[in-house]
């Protein structure tokens, strides 16, 4: 009995593991065979700049959500970091400026954020909604509803540059994921975000800073906000007041699909980039097949459904075999008894 609960554990491992990096490889088959312009390089490299942009995106989400949290305002705050770095750069700075103050405007809103919810003891659902509500309306005002346009070639090349002929965008996801590896492995707040996310009432009672602890986490996520800020405002030439909409809800399905649990304390980054990698080869194929964008949104939902409820009963499943296998044992044992 030993040996099959043994068994069983490994194969509900393994599932939980790698279950969507199956899905995503039976995606890419499939898109193969629906287009034939799918695996042509033009469309790769497109593929990858727009997964990019969602990926940074999630690894911040992935923090908030693994920590109990979630963060509503990241779309609004990509379009107010990105209009007042670009109105920097419009007013006669430099590129240097411009991105400097793109990436503090996106840690100030995630650090505001942090210190409505750690020390005003307010719900992330709420903090965050009104902030969205917030960002996008200073960014309409500032803008006068009209994109601001960035001419300087070096900020450009954040969105349409290549390292050793891979794009920026994917360079600089690749970054940021391998730094939220080592975060997650290798820093004591890596691992206080999941003990937050676990239990934060005894993480409390055990000493821990818990308040501090999500002001960080809010701020790195507000700092990978203001990060694709800089990435989608070099990629379109200008600041646009409607840049990010809906942007939020792309990087929580991402984070979703990656296995990460809505209710915190478990989750890793790794799944996250294949949950974006799932979103972004969706929406390409759909383009490819010129499905209207309704329809796409429909089908996004379907999947982020599906994932969610094959997630839940891999993991509900593994419980009732586990404890039939346990029984079993018991009853063998009590019998030799």
């Amino acid at each position: 009995m030993k040996a099959v609960k043994r068994l069983v554990s490994a194969r509900q491992e393994l599932l939980r593991r790698y279950g969507m990096l199956l899905v995503l490889l039976v995606m890419v088959i499939l898109a193969s065979f629906l287009s034939d312009r799918f695996f042509t390089t033009a469309n790769l490299m497109n593929v990858t700049r727009q997964v990019a942009i969602n990926a940074i995106l999630a690894a911040g989400m992935t923090i908030v959500i693994i920590s109990g949290g979630i963060d509503l305002s990241i779309g609004s705050v990509i379009a107010i970091s990105g209009a007042l770095g670009a109105g920097v750069m419009a007013g006669g700075s430099g590129w240097v400026a411009g991105l400097l103050t793109t990436l503090a405007v996106g840690l100030a809103f995630g650090i505001t954020n942090g210190l409505f919810i750690a020390y005003g003891q307010l719900p992330p659902f709420i903090v965050t909604l009104a902030s969205m509500a917030l960002a996008r309306g200073f960014t309409q005002v500032y803008t006068g509803g009209r994109a601001i346009q960035v001419s300087n070639q070096t900020f450009q090349w954040f969105g349409h540059g290549y390292i050793s002929s891979i794009p920026v965008p994917v360079t600089i996801m690749i970054v940021v994921y391998i730094l939220g590896y080592l975060f997650f492995k290798h820093t004591k707040l890596g691992r206080l975000v999941y003990a937050v996310g676990g239990n934060e009432h005894a993480c409390r009672m055990a000493g821990i800073r818990v308040n501090r602890v999500k002001v960080a986490i809010y701020g790195i996520n507000g700092l990978l906000a203001g990060l694709v800020g800089v990435i989608l405002t070099a990629r379109l030439f200008s600041a646009q007041p409607t840049a990010g909409v809906s942007y939020e809800m792309d990087a929580i399905a991402a984070v979703i699909l990656g296995g990460t649990s809505l209710s915190g304390g478990r989750g890793n980054i790794g799944g996250t980039i294949i949950g974006a990698l799932i979103i972004g080869v969706l929406g390409n194929v759909f383009n490819l097949l010129n499905v209207s964008p309704f329809y796409q949104d429909v089908a996004k939902g379907m999947v982020i459904l599906v994932a969610v409820l094959l997630d839940r009963l891999l993991h509900a499943g593994g419980r009732t075999v586990r404890k039939e296998v346990d029984s079993g044992t018991d009853k063998a044992e009590s019998a030799r008894a």
